[in-house]
């Protein structure tokens, strides 16, 4: 299972509360609530969205983009590293049919044992792990796509919004009383547009690109491991190889007591 990444939510909380406190520290908080304004940055913002990508997609990205955001899903590659080699020692002693009764918690590795259990052929293997890790990835990077173009368009709907605010000032100047609110409107769309696009929207799509590129790397070390145990290989020479998608720093702890989701049907 995933864990919350805290840096996300740091994030938010610390910059809603930094907002919230210079608008109170000046004046109250419902002069700066305007509905008329929001729905204009709000809704012209989805409608332009909805214009660019097909609409179960941006609802998908709405649903599972803020999640991917605030959780952290892939696994540690040292447990995965790790988890390899218990894989490559039972596969040179056993076979390969031996990891039939291993379970291996990450999705993407354990449907590669599998492929490797059924007998298919190395090729046969790679193809379909390679298409897999592309579909998932494409998936991934729609949502950051859609993320970004929310956060281009939400400043642009928030200048429209001024200027809706100021065409209804300027053609009210003869009534004193409309002239507030139609400021308000000015004013306030740039500010959601602002706050929509720089502390949501592209912050979140930075975040869904870089988890993308974590992703990738990490099925990129557990399909080289599950073309290396096919092959039975050591793991002495597997780990020698899987050490490369480690960072410097971490390489000397490959091999340390580690779980990494692995656990035998019959042991332990």
């Amino acid at each position: 299972m995933g864990h919350i990444d805290f840096a996300t939510l740091i994030g938010l909380i610390v910059g809603v509360i930094v907002v919230v406190a210079a608008i109170l520290v000046g004046s109250g908080l419902d002069i700066f609530l305007n509905l008329p304004g929001f729905l204009i940055v709000v809704g012209g913002t989805m409608a332009a969205t909805f214009v660019k990508f097909p609409l179960n997609k941006v609802f998908i990205a709405l649903k599972t983009g803020g999640q991917t955001a605030v959780m952290n899903v892939q696994q540690d590659p040292r447990a995965l590293i790790d988890t390899s080699l218990k894989l490559a020692e039972i596969a040179r002693k056993n076979g390969v049919l031996a990891l039939e009764s291993v379970e291996v918690k990450n999705p993407f590795f354990r449907r590669g044992i599998k492929l490797c259990v059924d007998g298919h052929p190395t090729e046969v293997i790679r193809s379909a792990m390679i298409r897999d890790m592309e579909l998932s990835i494409h998936r991934n990077e729609e949502g950051s796509h859609i993320f970004s173009a929310i956060g281009d368009s939400a400043p642009a709907f928030g200048m429209i919004g001024t200027l809706v605010g100021l065409v209804q000032m300027l053609s009210a100047m003869d009534d004193p009383k409309s002239i507030g609110p139609a400021m308000a409107v000015a004013l306030l769309t740039t500010l959601y547009g602002a706050i929509i696009a720089n502390l949501i929207a592209l912050p979140i799509s930075d975040k869904l690109e870089s988890k993308t590129e974590e992703e990738r790397l990490t099925k990129e070390l557990i399909l080289e491991a599950i073309m290396q145990i096919q092959a039975r290989q050591s793991p002495m020479i597997l780990a020698d190889i899987l050490e490369g998608f480690l960072p410097e720093n971490q390489r000397a702890r490959v091999g340390d007591d580690d779980d990494g989701g692995y656990d035998e049907e019959e042991g332990t």
